[in-house]
């Protein structure tokens, strides 16, 4: 099927490129999620899943894309109040899981294209009332990357600081940047398999701390399939609690292997080279970051379409090329902002390429 299909290589934030090798590694004989097979996979995959989070800790495994875990997170951690960072689509989603499993909030929100200065959650923190704080590390609809060692910080800082669940989304940016679980104390660290993994959609994965888990334990109706708990116990037989995508797991542990050979910090350094190649030629034809210098993402850039192009039409022509770029999203940025993925598998010629056939519609305008 694969090989009568037309590739558009994918240079959008999610779901991302994904090599025929680790698409190949799904074809494999079926085996049930109880066998010796499934066990074995599953503890093969756990320590190079916490040497990718940077963690001693656990990292829970789930049948799901990342807004799953954030639920999950919400649900497990929070018994009074959450303060939910918003400076873009995604981070707003914290807010309407909270608000959808009825937990007591409050929204922290700044302008789109801004971070979230550490400055204000410690004064939003101030009266002791959150037990939980909810951000999002990278603002997939922006490009912006929030300074998560400050925004700590500034949390375990307030007067009941070690008592406050940090919660952080990191759906596009875990294994394209740096995010060092245990050094930064974090509470829970998730993602999903579709953006810089580079893998399939479907599975998501999330560092808890030991704080969480006892955090857990005290919070009534954590719900069914979501209880950390659970997860953790099936979690240390190699297991999952119910039936587990086995075939994305056989993906999971290729890609794993391959981040290990490339070497994870060598993986983040790859990333950001691609990032700063994308600015460089982004910024050198006229077009604007909407992030400012210093929170720009290693994973996607969101560029101002100061140039005026009209993008449905460049992606048409882009398809001419085999590839394909992302507009801006939602009411708010779609037509006056763009963005370009440079994460996963994506390669530096690879962007090169896509830069290549962007000026040659621009020249043609």
């Amino acid at each position: 099927m694969r090989d009568n299909t037309p590739h558009i290589k994918l240079f959008i934030p999610g779901p991302t490129e994904v090599l025929p090798e680790v698409l190949d590694a799904q074809g494999g004989w079926m085996f049930g999620h109880r066998m010796p097979e499934c066990l074995s996979l599953i503890g093969s995959i756990r320590p190079k899943l916490r040497s990718v989070f940077l963690t001693e800790k656990r990292v829970l495994i789930a049948q799901n894309t990342g807004t799953g875990l954030m639920e999950a997170a919400i649900r497990n951690t929070v018994n009074k109040k959450v303060l939910n960072c918003v400076n873009g689509a995604f981070s707003t989603r914290w807010a309407e899981i909270a608000a959808a499993n009825g937990k007591e909030q409050e929204t922290l929100a700044v302008e789109w294209g801004e971070a979230i200065p550490p400055e204000l959650v410690a004064e939003r923190l101030a009266d002791g009332s959150f037990d939980a704080i909810c951000i999002t590390h990278n603002e997939t609809s922006t490009g912006v990357t929030n300074s998560l060692p400050e925004l700590v910080e500034a949390v375990r800082n307030a007067p009941n600081g070690d008592d406050i669940m940090i919660l952080v989304d990191a759906v596009s940016s875990l294994s394209g940047a740096r995010i060092p679980f245990d050094e930064w104390d974090l509470d829970v660290l998730l993602t999903s398999s579709q953006k810089a993994f580079a893998l399939p959609a479907g599975i998501s994965f999330a560092a808890v701390s030991d704080r969480a888990m006892a955090r857990a334990k005290t919070v009534p109706n954590r719900g069914y399939y979501f209880d950390f708990l659970v997860l953790e116990k099936y979690l240390l037989k190699n297991q999952t609690p119910a039936t587990t995508a086995v075939s994305l797991l056989s993906a999971l542990d290729f890609q794993l292997d391959r981040i290990m050979e490339e070497g994870v910090q060598n993986r983040f350094d790859r990333h950001l080279a691609m990032r700063d190649r994308t600015l460089e030629w982004g910024i050198g034809r006229g077009f604007k970051p909407l992030a400012a210098e210093g929170f720009r993402s290693p994973t996607v850039s969101c560029f101002h379409n100061t140039l005026g192009l009209d993008i449905p039409a460049l992606n048409t022509f882009l398809r001419t090329k085999g590839m394909f770029l992302s507009n801006g999203y939602g009411s708010k940025l779609k037509n006056k902002t763009f963005r370009i993925a440079h994460m996963g598998d994506l390669q530096m010629e690879d962007m090169e390429g896509l830069f290549a056939a962007v000026d040659e519609f621009i020249d043609a305008q």
